[in-house]
C-alpha cells in the first residue's frame, strides 16, 4: 500500500509539472493541453486499480506530452525572408502617393550646408543657419531648400524623390533657373547621400513668398505623416 501511495504521489506531481509545462506552451503556440491532461488523468485512474502498471503509464503520459509539444513547435507559422522584409518595411512616400497628379519640373539639385563652404558663414556669425525667409535651416521630412525665387517662391513645397519634401526657404547667388540646393547638416552628408543630380521634382504647392517657423513645424508634426517621418529618421541614422 505504501508503494502505491508513493507512485500515486509521483503521478500527481508529474501531472502538475506537465500541466504547467503545457499551459506555458499553450500561451505561446495556442495548442490546447486539455487532451494531454485528460490522458494523464486516465492513466492515473487505471494505476489506482493496478499499482504494478503505474510507472509505465506515467512514462507513457510524459512521452505523449512531449509528442504534442514537438507538434506545437512544428505548427509555428513560417515566413519567407522576402515576406519578413515586406512586413517590417511599410511603403515609402514614393510608393504611397500618386505623384502623377502633381506638376513636375526637371531640375539640377545639389546639396549645401549652413557652414562656410556653402554660405561663407561660421557658427559664430549672428545669422549662421538662418535662411533668407528667416527660418532656421532644417533637415527633416520637410526640409529647407534654396531655389531661384522667380521660379519657386518662398514657401513652395516640392517633393524631391530620394530626399523627401523640400520647402523653399532660401536663395543663393549660384541658384538660377531650374536649380535647387538641398539642405544637409554636414558636408559628409552632402557627398554620401546626394552629391549632384538631375531629376524631376513634384510641385506640391506654390508658395506665396512667406514662410514661418510655425508653418514648418506644423508640416513636420502633421500626425498623418509621422509614419513617413519615422522612416526618414531611421534611414538617416543608418
Amino acid at each position: 500500500m505504501s508503494k502505491l501511495k508513493i507512485w500515486m504521489k509521483r503521478s500527481v506531481m508529474s501531472a502538475l509539472f506537465i500541466g504547467a509545462l503545457l499551459t506555458t506552451f499553450h500561451s505561446i503556440s495556442g495548442v490546447e493541453a486539455r487532451s494531454i491532461v485528460q490522458l494523464h488523468q486516465s492513466d492515473a485512474e487505471q494505476a489506482g486499480e493496478d499499482g504494478n502498471s503505474k510507472f509505465d503509464h506515467t512514462l507513457k503520459s510524459v512521452g505523449v506530452a512531449f509528442k504534442f509539444l514537438k507538434q506545437a513547435v512544428s505548427l509555428e507559422p513560417k515566413i519567407s525572408a522576402s515576406e519578413a522584409v515586406a512586413i517590417e518595411q511599410p511603403p515609402t512616400l514614393e510608393e504611397s502617393i500618386d505623384w502623377s497628379q502633381y506638376q513636375k519640373k526637371q531640375v539640377i539639385a545639389t546639396g549645401y550646408t549652413a557652414f562656410y563652404e556653402s554660405t561663407g558663414k561660421n557658427p559664430d556669425h549672428p545669422s549662421f543657419g538662418i535662411t533668407y525667409s528667416g527660418v532656421k535651416v532644417k533637415r527633416d521630412l520637410y526640409s529647407t531648400v534654396a531655389a531661384d525665387l522667380n521660379v519657386f517662391p518662398i514657401g513652395t513645397i516640392l517633393f524631391v524623390p530620394g530626399y523627401g519634401y523640400g520647402v523653399v526657404a532660401d536663395k543663393g547667388g549660384a541658384i538660377k533657373g531650374n536649380k535647387l540646393d538641398l539642405y544637409y547638416e554636414t558636408v559628409d552628408d552632402v557627398y554620401n547621400n546626394w552629391g549632384k543630380k538631375t531629376l524631376d521634382v513634384y510641385i506640391v504647392e506654390m508658395g506665396d513668398g512667406t514662410l514661418t517657423e510655425e508653418e514648418l513645424m506644423l508640416l513636420n508634426e502633421n500626425e498623418s505623416m509621422q509614419v513617413f517621418r519615422q522612416q526618414y529618421i531611421k534611414s538617416e541614422k543608418k
